[in-house]
């Protein structure tokens, strides 16, 4: 599992012109779910999500977690994170799971996130997507914790 999160002060997708999601400060979470995941590391991953300190507190350092500052989040599937670009010019997808297994994990992932209490709102699956967002820091980590 491949995760970049950003922190923003809001966010938005759009597909064929029509917003689908939308936040205001909270993360903005690109995912890419590879073929080697499980439940265990969709749980881990929302687990340290979830309990992430890279909000400001009084004396500015990232000391808060999106749960106490109030935040959302916008999850956008993209297999592109999955990428193999080892070889040649052109990334190879192979390590990225197909639909049939990344689409429900994509939503347990979500799921687990909301069961935390966090206001999560998607992308659509597999579509083209436009997203729109204002970093804030900027402020943007990757996590592939397995």
């Amino acid at each position: 599992m491949q995760i970049v999160l950003q922190r923003v002060k809001s966010a938005s997708v759009r597909v064929d012109q029509q917003v689908v999601g939308s936040i205001h400060a909270g993360y903005l979470l690109l995912v890419g779910i590879e073929n080697t995941d499980t439940a265990e590391i969709i749980e881990k991953n929302a687990r340290k999500i979830s309990s992430f300190r890279v909000f400001e507190d009084e004396q500015g350092k990232m000391n808060l977690d999106i749960l106490q500052i109030g935040g959302e989040i916008l999850s956008v599937s993209q297999f592109t994170l999955c990428a193999n670009m080892d070889k040649g010019n052109r990334p190879g997808f192979d390590q990225a799971a197909l639909p049939e297994k990344a689409i429900p994990l994509f939503e347990l992932f979500n799921e687990r996130l909301r069961g935390f209490g966090i206001n999560v709102k998607t992308g659509t699956f597999g579509a083209h997507m436009e997203v729109s967002l204002i970093n804030d820091g900027p402020v943007t980590f990757m996590i592939n914790h397995k």
